[in-house]
């Protein structure tokens, strides 16, 4: 297993450098840069441009060069701790995402947590107890949880918490508690905002886990190895989780490593709507605005999401199904 996994995260940071590369292309690719934005921008309200500092940022940031040269610098910088400077927030990268990066990992967490403590044992549940009023429910809301987008969910979360509470849900804290010093209150406010954009966030995902267990799950129980072994009288609860429950997790714990950045996609709707301080808004005002040091930075977050979730698959799945270390 440990070979397994070192030969894995040689892949990982193989792929993470391919990543980066590609990634920085893609950003590069409008005409001009952020420094030709940030001018027409200030032109535009009117502010006078200092050619010398124009001038100081092409050189310092090699615009204007090919584009290996920005590239390595921009990867030198990085393996540095330097991630370079927005010009749309005039912060340095690195101070713009330690503010964000724990409310998106948080939100993200959660969702996770929710789309496997929840998606799991009903998907069981409807599988073991097929074309029954609990099946067909989780069915229903299944259908509801891939069907509906999750901005549509997000206002319909702050409809019924302002009819219900009176007040309108912005961000994770109440108004007291927003810039309060932690304490066990504080905490306990977080909790009580925080399920509602895990929950929106991680709607998708549970319909989609409940469908694939049931799913896989029903084809597995039907086998001829699972007759034979109930017509020996194992009992139904040992015959269902030591065979059937293990291969039909196959399909689902594949599925870990889309997870991850998807729950980054569908944080970036419930971000906006909600007001939340996370990674996913700036992103989208960084690619509109050309600003490449932190599109680039959150892209190779985003990738890093990407392939720790699969190395996490593959791990899982080495453990579920021993055949898959050895023909890899």
């Amino acid at each position: 297993m440990l070979k397994f996994a070192a030969r894995r995260i040689v892949y990982m940071v193989a792929t993470l450098f391919a990543v980066s590369i590609v990634s920085f292309i893609i950003i590069q690719l409008p005409p001009g840069d952020f420094v030709t934005s940030m001018i027409a921008h200030m032109a535009a309200l009117g502010d006078l441009v200092d050619q010398s500092e124009v001038d100081a940022l092409r050189a310092r940031y090699g615009l204007g060069q090919p584009i290996y040269v920005q590239y390595a610098k921009w990867m030198t910088s990085i393996l540095q701790g330097d991630l370079g400077f927005s010009m749309q927030w005039n912060k340095p990268v690195k101070m713009l995402i330690k503010e964000r990066l724990p409310w998106s990992f948080i939100i993200s967490l959660a969702s996770f947590l929710f789309v496997w403590a929840i998606g799991l044992p009903i998907g069981v549940y409807s599988a073991t107890h097929q074309y029954s009023i609990p099946d067909y429910v989780a069915t229903f809301f299944g259908f509801i949880g891939l069907g509906v987008p999750n901005f549509l969910l997000a206002l319909l979360a702050l409809w019924i918490w302002f009819q219900s509470r009176g007040e309108v849900m912005v961000g994770l804290f109440s108004e007291k508690y927003m810039i309060a010093p932690w304490s066990m209150a504080r905490f306990v406010d977080l909790l009580r905002h925080l399920w509602i954009p895990a929950l929106i966030t991680g709607m998708s995902g549970t319909a989609g886990l409940i469908r694939t267990i049931r799913a896989n799950l029903l084809d597995e129980v039907r086998k001829p190895y699972v007759m034979m072994a109930r017509a020996k009288g194992l009992t139904e609860r040992k015959l269902l989780f030591k065979y059937p429950f293990r291969l039909a997790m196959i399909p689902a714990v594949s599925t870990i490593g889309w997870i991850l950045p998807g729950l980054f996609a569908g944080e970036l709707i419930t971000s906006f709507v909600m007001g939340i301080p996370t990674l996913a808004p700036i992103f989208l005002g960084a690619l509109l605005n050309q600003d490449m040091f932190l599109a680039g930075s959150i892209v190779l977050i985003l990738s890093a999401l990407t392939v720790i979730g699969t190395l996490i698959s593959d791990i899982l799945l080495a453990w579920v199904d021993p055949r898959i270390k050895e023909s890899v």
